[in-house]
């Protein structure tokens, strides 16, 4: 017996509103402000999170995040599950040299 393969309907494909991106979406609240944040089941193109610098490859898990105020389609920002947990006790981003490593 083949696996079982999980297809969406071109219906729910084309759908923009609030199940678009695979889950709920839920407001959170944070010294740097209220987010609305929605879990990604896996994206078809690869993002750059901005917690960690690093490439969230297609298909992987992540959230989409941005302000509850004023935030549109164009403030929506990719990050891995862990790095939107510690963003706030992150440390200022180092700038690395052209050769460092990216990890």
């Amino acid at each position: 017996m083949s696996p079982r393969k999980n297809r969406r309907s071109s219906d729910a494909a084309r759908e923009t509103g609030p199940g678009a991106y695979g889950g709920p979406q839920r407001i959170e609240e944070g010294p740097d402000g209220d987010w609305v944040v929605r879990p990604v089941a896996g994206a078809s193109k690869a993002y750059r999170c901005p917690g960690c610098d690093q490439e969230i490859m297609p298909g992987v898990g992540h959230l989409v995040a941005w302000p509850a105020e004023g935030g549109g389609p164009d403030d929506r920002r990719h990050w891995h599950r862990p790095c939107w947990n510690h963003r706030i006790t992150r440390l200022p981003k180092i700038q690395r040299s052209h050769r460092g490593p990216r990890y």
